[in-house]
């Protein structure tokens, strides 16, 4: 057995384990051996292991394949410990008998390190649960079905639908298995191993099954062998593994370029979404050091109404009583927490209160908000092309809202410039807007919302952007997620004027924590502060009959003067 070691610029090493026989190297995702360099042909060059020796040849590449300043083109023997150059890359060989020092696996990401003590190169390798005959069938088969789809490519490939290209990739595998006369390991059922090898070589791979469980919440990929999920709020690793870094970055790639966006070394990192609506995040090498990472944030089947967030503790009854006269009576409404603390959740359940007859447009990095109503404009985002042009940010988009004649906007999340555009839409008839933003807490949002006014590069003073939030924000809904996994609103606040240069907030509900039972579940009880908005008397001066009695024991009429939070 041959083993090559591809080294990229920033000292990561891939190994791969080859056998007798041709062996192409390409960016292709079909290649045996992916390289991952803007100056790599999509089938650059080819390695022929045989008897006699080891040779390369180029496949008449753009860039060529060099060795010692001599570019190759015909068949070259390698010898033990030669290294040839593929665009940055430098690939060496190793011929004979194995090291003694532990090495990585096939195609396996790793971190070089290089012992100052003796300078010799560490590999250091995560761990990966499974069996290992069965992982390396996985690997051997799927890069066979790989090559046998890739036969009907210009005939019957592009005429068939999902289930029958699925359809045709089982049956290729049962082929070749048949025609190599590979043994299937005995370890699962053989249907499964098909079906994994299927769904790695045309499908998500091992978080198909991690989607289809609807008790999962949330997958987190730290490269091919570390998949961790979130259940019931807590994380626990999977034993779900892919089978190299090049199999996870051509998954990446299947959710992405349907969506129009990229991912290379040129634009390492994106954010996409999945058929479903859930919200995906990807980085790879040279800025992740492990291989490819990939956080999907699943959205649920089920589409939560605000009766389901009282039935989980989110919050009560009153609260959600409040709330809904908020949104109908159009007061412009943040939702303020930390990252999973459930703030899209909760801004997706209460966009649903918005009446019918009214006309919403919606803007998000990418789209996860799931309204119920007719009409309804859904706006996203895009990042810049190749070349770096093309790009349209949030701000763009709120700006261009702003023409579209709507009753209702509501951003997914604000986190830049478009701060300042979100506040002078509330503050120019677009009340009732909706939007999320992250923050530990409702004065902390306050200072956050000044700081990213300023990111919009208008220089305005410290007062007069206290003065513009005042006006616009008139509730600030804050969400926790606590150590017991389970989501919170933990308060309810008003922004109630300023006192000299001080913005005034008023706590109308809160989350009281009392302690922790023996199995961890935080507990506590919600209540209300004694203090109705200001805005309640306006809406009972318009007709309406509110229950002030959902905001505690105090009596209103007495007008005692509340204490502001500081």
């Amino acid at each position: 057995m041959i083993e090559l070691y591809v080294q990229h610029e920033n000292g990561q090493s891939v190994r791969h384990d080859l056998n007798a026989g041709k062996h192409c190297m390409g960016k292709a995702t079909d290649a045996d051996i992916v390289l991952t360099d803007p100056f790599a042909s999509k089938y650059h060059a080819e390695l022929h292991v045989t008897l006699d020796g080891v040779f390369i040849n180029d496949l008449g590449s753009t860039n060529g394949t060099w060795m010692n300043d001599n570019k190759i083109s015909d068949n070259k023997l390698l010898s033990d410990g030669d290294t040839f150059n593929i665009g940055n890359l430098s690939i060496t060989t190793k011929i004979g008998s194995q090291t003694q020092q532990q090495q990585p696996a096939q195609g396996q990401q790793v971190n070089q390190i290089t012992d100052a003590s003796s300078g010799t190169n560490v590999y250091t390798l995560p761990d990966r649960k499974g069996d290992d005959q069965l992982y390396e069938f996985r690997k051997k088969v799927h890069m066979l079905v790989l090559e046998h789809l890739d036969m009907y490519k210009r005939t019957t490939m592009h005429n068939m639908s999902s289930s029958e290209l699925r359809e045709e990739a089982k049956n290729s595998a049962r082929e070749v298995i048949k025609k190599s006369k590979i043994e299937i390991p005995k370890v699962k059922p053989e249907d499964d191993i098909i079906n994994e090898i299927v769904a790695e070589a045309i499908g998500l791979g091992p978080l198909e099954v991690l989607l289809a469980d609807d008790t999962i919440t949330e997958i987190m990929v730290n490269g091919p062998n570390d998949i961790y999920i979130e259940q019931s709020g807590k994380l626990i690793k999977s034993d779900a593994y892919f089978n190299s870094s090049e199999s996870l970055l051509s998954i990446i790639e299947r959710i992405v370029t349907p969506l129009g966006r990229r991912i290379d070394e040129g634009s390492p990192m994106v954010d996409a979404r999945l058929e479903d609506g859930s919200r995906v995040n990807a980085i790879i090498p040279p800025l992740s050091l492990i291989g490819p990472v990939v956080t999907i944030r699943k959205f649920p089947k089920y589409r939560f109404c605000i009766d389901d967030l009282v039935k989980m503790g989110s919050m009560t009854q009153d609260m959600a009583d409040f709330l809904e006269v908020c949104v109908v009576n159009k007061k412009n409404v943040v939702v303020s927490g930390g990252t999973g603390s459930g703030k899209t959740t909760t801004l997706n359940i209460l966009s649903n209160f918005i009446p019918t007859n009214e006309r919403i447009v919606t803007i998000e990095d990418a789209a996860e908000l799931q309204l119920g109503q007719d009409h309804v404009i859904t706006l996203e985002s895009r990042p810049s092309n190749a070349e770096g042009k093309g790009l349209i940010a949030i701000r763009d988009l709120v700006k261009n809202s702003l023409r579209m004649r709507p009753d209702r906007i509501v951003v997914g999340e604000c986190r830049g410039g478009e701060a300042i555009d979100m506040l002078q839409a509330m503050n120019t008839g677009h009340d009732g807007s909706l939007t999320t933003g992250h923050a530990n807490s409702p004065r902390d949002f306050l200072s956050r919302l000044e700081v990213m006014v300023l990111m919009s590069g208008i220089d305005l003073p410290v007062r007069a952007i206290r003065e513009q939030i005042t006006s616009a924000v008139d509730i600030i809904i804050q969400q926790t997620r606590f150590s017991d996994g389970k989501r919170r609103i933990t308060s309810i606040v008003e922004v109630d004027g300023m006192e000299g240069d001080v913005v005034l907030l008023q706590k109308i509900f809160e989350f009281k924590r009392k302690g922790k039972t023996a199995d961890g579940i935080i507990t506590g009880e919600y209540s209300g502060c004694g203090y109705a908005p200001t805005f309640y008397k306006e809406l009972e001066d318009a007709g309406l009959d509110l229950d002030r009695g959902i905001f505690g024991e105090k009596d209103f009429l007495n007008e005692q003067k509340p204490s502001w939070e500081s």
